[in-house]
């Protein structure tokens, strides 16, 4: 399975405009709500908190911020491309241009870590990095 297998077409946003990894954060966090029909600042909350643990930059310019959340909404994963690479706080220290938010719920917490593994396994070929940073559409 790669990465098109949790996401949607319609959870793609092309040049998101954030400056910083809060930005990023709090913009995908208001999409996710929009998405879910749940509480924005739940979602900050929860995927903040995450961030607090480590920080969720895998490298080579790629983070996945990740959260389980309350309640039994569906998943939810929503791709993003930078406009401007920004610091994530990645163990490489390269900036991150491409982000991959999954947030699931905490009623069904199966699947949550194979999906994580599945994206991050197809994140690590060179030519899907290549292709989402040069996408011209969704």
């Amino acid at each position: 399975m790669g990465i098109t297998n949790h996401l949607a077409e319609a959870n793609v946003i092309l040049d998101l405009d954030a400056t910083s990894k809060g930005g990023v954060l709090k913009l995908l966090a208001a999409v996710a709500a929009r998405r879910l029909g749940r509480d924005e600042a739940d979602i900050l909350t929860a995927l903040r908190s995450r961030e607090r643990l480590g920080s969720t930059a895998l490298g080579r310019g790629v983070a996945l911020p990740h959260a389980r959340i309350e309640g039994d909404s569906p998943p939810l994963a929503l791709f993003a491309r930078l406009q401007r690479p920004i610091d994530f706080e990645a163990r490489d220290e390269e900036p991150v241009d491409l982000v991959i938010l999954v947030l699931w719920p905490e009623a069904s917490l199966e699947g949550f870590l194979p999906a994580l593994s599945d994206t991050c396994r197809s994140l690590r070929e060179p030519q899907v990095l290549r292709h989402l940073r040069s996408a011209k559409a969704a």
